[in-house]
Protein backbone atom coordinates (compact mmCIF):
# COMPACT_ATOMS: atom_id res chain seq x y z
CA UNK A 1 0.00 0.00 0.00
CA UNK A 2 1.14 3.49 -0.80
CA UNK A 3 2.34 5.43 2.49
CA UNK A 4 1.34 9.20 3.05
CA UNK A 5 4.60 10.14 2.26
CA UNK A 6 4.87 9.34 -1.08
CA UNK A 7 1.20 10.11 -1.88
CA UNK A 8 2.96 13.70 -0.69
CA UNK A 9 6.06 13.64 -2.58
CA UNK A 10 5.62 11.92 -6.06
CA UNK A 11 4.63 14.86 -7.81
CA UNK A 12 7.81 16.13 -7.54
CA UNK A 13 8.37 13.44 -10.32
CA UNK A 14 5.66 15.37 -12.71
CA UNK A 15 7.37 18.77 -11.61
CA UNK A 16 10.73 17.25 -13.28
CA UNK A 17 9.26 16.30 -16.15
CA UNK A 18 7.13 20.11 -16.10
CA UNK A 19 10.83 21.55 -15.73
CA UNK A 20 11.66 19.79 -19.15
CA UNK A 21 8.56 21.07 -20.81
CA UNK A 22 8.89 24.82 -19.01
CA UNK A 23 12.38 24.48 -20.44
CA UNK A 24 11.15 23.66 -24.26
CA UNK A 25 8.47 26.74 -23.92
CA UNK A 26 10.79 29.26 -22.93
CA UNK A 27 12.97 28.99 -25.96
CA UNK A 28 9.76 28.87 -27.90
CA UNK A 29 8.79 32.31 -26.34
CA UNK A 30 12.15 33.82 -26.41
CA UNK A 31 13.07 32.43 -29.72
CA UNK A 32 9.24 34.62 -30.82
CA UNK A 33 10.18 37.55 -28.62
CA UNK A 34 13.96 38.30 -29.43
CA UNK A 35 15.19 36.68 -32.54
CA UNK A 36 18.35 37.74 -33.39
CA UNK A 37 19.32 39.18 -29.88
CA UNK A 38 21.31 35.85 -28.78
CA UNK A 39 23.20 36.85 -25.46
CA UNK A 40 26.92 36.04 -25.44
CA UNK A 41 28.92 33.72 -22.96
CA UNK A 42 29.95 36.43 -20.93
CA UNK A 43 26.78 38.44 -21.10
CA UNK A 44 24.96 39.69 -17.60
CA UNK A 45 21.99 37.20 -18.96
CA UNK A 46 24.03 33.76 -19.66
CA UNK A 47 26.22 34.77 -16.31
CA UNK A 48 22.54 35.07 -14.55
CA UNK A 49 21.66 31.78 -15.90
CA UNK A 50 24.40 29.83 -15.28
CA UNK A 51 24.97 30.77 -11.40
CA UNK A 52 20.80 30.96 -10.56
CA UNK A 53 20.68 27.66 -12.02
CA UNK A 54 23.38 26.22 -9.88
CA UNK A 55 21.82 28.41 -7.19
CA UNK A 56 18.68 26.86 -7.47
CA UNK A 57 19.62 23.18 -7.71
CA UNK A 58 21.14 23.28 -4.11
CA UNK A 59 17.70 24.77 -2.77
CA UNK A 60 15.93 21.50 -4.32
CA UNK A 61 19.08 19.07 -3.09
CA UNK A 62 17.93 20.88 0.59
CA UNK A 63 14.39 20.60 0.43
CA UNK A 64 14.88 17.18 -1.00
CA UNK A 65 16.65 16.38 2.40
CA UNK A 66 14.51 17.82 4.89
CA UNK A 67 11.24 16.34 3.55
CA UNK A 68 13.02 12.50 5.12
CA UNK A 69 14.04 14.45 8.22
CA UNK A 70 10.56 14.93 9.47
CA UNK A 71 6.95 14.73 9.63
CA UNK A 72 5.69 18.09 9.79
CA UNK A 73 2.88 18.87 7.35
CA UNK A 74 3.91 22.88 7.13
CA UNK A 75 7.90 22.14 6.44
CA UNK A 76 7.22 19.16 4.09
CA UNK A 77 4.66 21.52 1.77
CA UNK A 78 6.86 24.60 2.34
CA UNK A 79 10.34 22.66 1.04
CA UNK A 80 8.07 20.64 -2.38
CA UNK A 81 7.09 24.38 -3.22
CA UNK A 82 10.46 25.49 -3.17
CA UNK A 83 11.58 22.56 -5.23
CA UNK A 84 8.94 22.71 -7.79
CA UNK A 85 8.96 26.23 -8.41
CA UNK A 86 13.06 26.23 -8.40
CA UNK A 87 13.10 23.40 -10.51
CA UNK A 88 10.95 24.87 -12.51
CA UNK A 89 12.89 27.94 -12.95
CA UNK A 90 15.94 26.09 -13.49
CA UNK A 91 14.62 24.34 -16.43
CA UNK A 92 13.54 27.91 -18.25
CA UNK A 93 17.12 29.16 -17.73
CA UNK A 94 19.09 25.89 -19.13
CA UNK A 95 16.40 26.12 -21.88
CA UNK A 96 17.32 29.79 -22.70
CA UNK A 97 21.06 29.17 -22.58
CA UNK A 98 20.69 25.81 -24.78
CA UNK A 99 18.95 28.06 -27.14
CA UNK A 100 21.55 31.06 -27.08
CA UNK A 101 24.22 28.41 -27.94
CA UNK A 102 25.28 28.41 -24.75
CA UNK A 103 27.15 25.79 -22.31
CA UNK A 104 25.39 25.44 -19.10
CA UNK A 105 28.80 26.24 -17.49
CA UNK A 106 31.74 28.38 -18.00
CA UNK A 107 35.42 29.40 -17.19
CA UNK A 108 33.73 32.33 -15.60
CA UNK A 109 34.42 32.65 -11.63
CA UNK A 110 30.68 33.08 -10.07
CA UNK A 111 29.16 36.18 -9.93
CA UNK A 112 31.86 37.71 -12.48
CA UNK A 113 28.75 39.52 -14.14
CA UNK A 114 27.97 41.24 -11.06
CA UNK A 115 31.18 42.59 -11.12
CA UNK A 116 32.02 46.54 -9.75
CA UNK A 117 29.35 48.50 -8.54
CA UNK A 118 26.10 46.11 -8.80
CA UNK A 119 28.21 43.48 -7.25
CA UNK A 120 26.89 44.51 -3.50
CA UNK A 121 27.16 41.84 -0.46
CA UNK A 122 28.73 39.40 -3.28
CA UNK A 123 32.38 41.37 -3.48
CA UNK A 124 35.00 39.51 -1.89
CA UNK A 125 33.26 36.32 -1.65
CA UNK A 126 35.56 33.48 -1.67
CA UNK A 127 34.04 30.03 -2.13
CA UNK A 128 34.68 27.35 0.22
CA UNK A 129 33.54 24.23 1.16
CA UNK A 130 31.22 23.76 -1.96
CA UNK A 131 29.83 27.02 -0.87
CA UNK A 132 30.22 29.33 -4.49
CA UNK A 133 27.95 31.82 -3.87
CA UNK A 134 26.46 34.38 -1.10
CA UNK A 135 23.92 32.32 0.49
CA UNK A 136 25.05 29.10 -0.35
CA UNK A 137 25.05 26.41 2.04
CA UNK A 138 28.63 24.42 2.78
CA UNK A 139 28.71 21.20 2.72
CA UNK A 140 29.50 20.94 6.08
CA UNK A 141 26.13 22.42 6.61
CA UNK A 142 24.31 19.98 4.61
CA UNK A 143 25.93 16.87 6.44
CA UNK A 144 24.63 18.55 9.66
CA UNK A 145 20.83 18.85 7.49
CA UNK A 146 21.61 15.15 6.46
CA UNK A 147 22.16 14.11 10.13
CA UNK A 148 19.39 16.36 11.78
CA UNK A 149 15.80 15.08 12.69
CA UNK A 150 12.38 16.70 13.69
CA UNK A 151 12.27 19.83 14.86
CA UNK A 152 16.87 20.14 14.75
CA UNK A 153 16.02 19.56 10.83
CA UNK A 154 13.39 21.98 10.64
CA UNK A 155 14.90 24.98 12.09
CA UNK A 156 17.82 24.43 10.23
CA UNK A 157 16.61 23.54 6.96
CA UNK A 158 14.93 27.25 7.62
CA UNK A 159 17.75 28.90 8.53
CA UNK A 160 19.73 27.47 5.55
CA UNK A 161 17.14 28.64 2.99
CA UNK A 162 16.92 32.06 4.22
CA UNK A 163 20.08 32.68 4.15
CA UNK A 164 19.77 31.09 0.63
CA UNK A 165 17.21 32.99 -0.32
CA UNK A 166 19.05 36.28 0.66
CA UNK A 167 21.58 35.23 -1.22
CA UNK A 168 19.31 34.29 -4.21
CA UNK A 169 17.33 37.92 -3.83
CA UNK A 170 20.74 39.86 -4.24
CA UNK A 171 21.45 38.22 -7.54
CA UNK A 172 18.16 38.55 -9.52
CA UNK A 173 18.30 41.82 -8.14
CA UNK A 174 21.36 42.57 -10.09
CA UNK A 175 20.00 40.70 -13.07
CA UNK A 176 17.21 42.61 -12.79
CA UNK A 177 19.49 45.88 -12.54
CA UNK A 178 22.06 45.16 -14.85
CA UNK A 179 19.86 43.27 -18.20
CA UNK A 180 17.50 45.04 -20.43
CA UNK A 181 16.51 41.41 -21.86
CA UNK A 182 12.75 41.23 -21.29
CA UNK A 183 12.81 37.41 -20.07
CA UNK A 184 15.64 37.91 -17.89
CA UNK A 185 14.35 40.74 -15.54
CA UNK A 186 10.56 39.45 -15.57
CA UNK A 187 12.06 36.16 -14.23
CA UNK A 188 14.37 37.85 -12.36
CA UNK A 189 11.65 40.42 -10.90
CA UNK A 190 9.74 37.34 -9.48
CA UNK A 191 12.43 35.66 -7.99
CA UNK A 192 13.19 38.94 -5.79
CA UNK A 193 9.24 39.24 -4.99
CA UNK A 194 8.67 35.48 -4.20
CA UNK A 195 11.84 34.93 -2.21
CA UNK A 196 11.07 37.87 -0.52
CA UNK A 197 7.85 36.84 0.51
CA UNK A 198 9.26 33.22 1.34
CA UNK A 199 11.54 34.79 4.04
CA UNK A 200 9.12 36.75 6.03
CA UNK A 201 7.18 33.22 5.96
CA UNK A 202 10.05 31.28 7.30
CA UNK A 203 10.83 33.60 9.84
CA UNK A 204 7.36 33.28 11.22
CA UNK A 205 8.18 29.60 11.08
CA UNK A 206 11.43 29.97 13.15
CA UNK A 207 9.50 31.62 15.89
CA UNK A 208 6.79 29.09 16.27
CA UNK A 209 9.55 26.91 16.78
CA UNK A 210 10.93 29.01 19.08
CA UNK A 211 14.15 30.01 17.45
CA UNK A 212 14.93 33.73 16.74
CA UNK A 213 14.39 34.99 12.94
CA UNK A 214 17.62 35.13 10.33
CA UNK A 215 18.42 38.74 9.84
Amino acid sequence: MTTPRRRVWWPAVAGAVLALCLAVGAVLVYSSDEAGAAPGSSSVEAGFCRDMAVHHQQAVEMSFIVRDRTDDEDVRALAYDIANTQANQRGMMLGWLDMWGLRPSSGNAPMAWMAGEHDGAHAGYEPHDGSLMPGMATNTELDRLRAAKGRAAEVLYLQLMIKHHQGGVSMAQGAVDLSDNKQIDRLAGTMVNGQKTEIDLMNGMLRERGSDPVT
